[in-house]
């Protein structure tokens, strides 16, 4: 499902004197099937251009269209229920959205509230638990009950039981330990393949943006400013300075070894990237050499 933005506006609270602009002549597509990264700095206008994407907010002017739907400023609230179905927002924390008395439940809730008999939900729950990787023993425990990484999970598990066609993630490893990040993106990047999504990743980490996104949209001061693969955005160091944005770390990493002689035809922005760069430029013995060493 491909989302599409046309010459949009936002403004909170117009015509009050706390009147302020969030978003200034938006045009932007979200393909089918992306992995889009939505990065820019705290203030950029990111959190207001996501709720967009399930019309959690309407435009003030313009339109933006959801797979068939248009949704205008004039569109009404109360036909919003199944779009909202179809784009799934996992917010920051989304933990604090549990409520449920049992995991089974909360998870169940999103597919009954639209319809789904509650035998179905609850095979859903059960089918959702497993996807997320967690085991089906814990249906019948409390989520307050659970580790943070598995009430994390829980409540991914309730987003995906709508069965959405996009999933949008806004900062979805926050507060998460390095392996933790690792495992949730890792879960992220598999779910997209295994259920056909399109992916929409707000973030202020770039290294998940290197390493897997293969489209970017950046935003600066409510305005898109630029948009392209990873690549096309990371060349330009001093570019992403002056928008209060950094680089990945392999890429950084990089950039210092050129300062001291290495060379690169192109930055590279993965560790594999970078090895594989670093490999040919070594000696033709110097990897010989290095087993034998070892060996000894």
């Amino acid at each position: 499902m491909a989302i599409t933005f046309k010459q949009v506006d936002f403004t909170y609270q117009p015509g009050t004197p706390f009147e302020t602009k969030a978003l200034s002549d938006i045009n932007v597509t979200i393909p089918t099937g992306s992995y889009t990264a939505l990065i820019g700095h705290t203030g950029s206008g990111k959190s207001t251009l996501l709720q967009h994407l399930n019309a959690l907010l309407k435009p003030t002017s313009g339109t933006v269209t959801i797979g068939e739907r248009v949704i205008t400023p004039t569109t009404s609230n109360k036909d919003l229920k199944r779009l909202r179905q179809h784009v799934g927002i996992v917010f920051q924390f989304p933990e604090s959205q549990l409520f449920e008395e049992t995991v089974e439940k909360d998870i169940a809730f999103g597919p009954q509230n639209f319809g789904v008999s509650e035998a179905d939900a609850l095979k859903t729950a059960a089918e959702m638990l497993n996807l997320v990787g967690l085991d089906e023993s814990l249906l019948s425990r409390s989520p307050f009950d659970l580790s943070g990484g598995q009430m994390r999970r829980v409540a991914i598990a309730g987003v995906l039981a709508m069965q959405p066609q996009v999933l949008v993630l806004d900062e979805p490893t926050a507060g998460l330990d390095p392996q933790g990040r690792l495992d949730m993106m890792e879960m992220f990047a598999k779910l997209r393949h295994e259920r056909d999504l399109t992916v929409v990743l707000v973030t202020h980490q770039m290294d998940d943006v290197a390493n897997y996104a293969d489209n970017v949209i950046v935003m600066d001061q409510g305005k898109i400013v630029k948009t392209g693969t990873p690549r096309d955005i990371f060349k330009d160091p001093e570019w992403l300075t002056a928008h209060q944005l950094g680089l990945p770390k392999t890429t950084a990493f990089a950039r210092t070894l050129q300062a001291q002689g290495w060379q690169f035809d192109t930055l590279p922005l993965t560790e594999d990237e970078l090895a594989h760069d670093l490999m040919q430029q070594l000696p033709p013995d110097a990897l010989a050499k290095g087993v034998a060493t070892h060996d000894e």
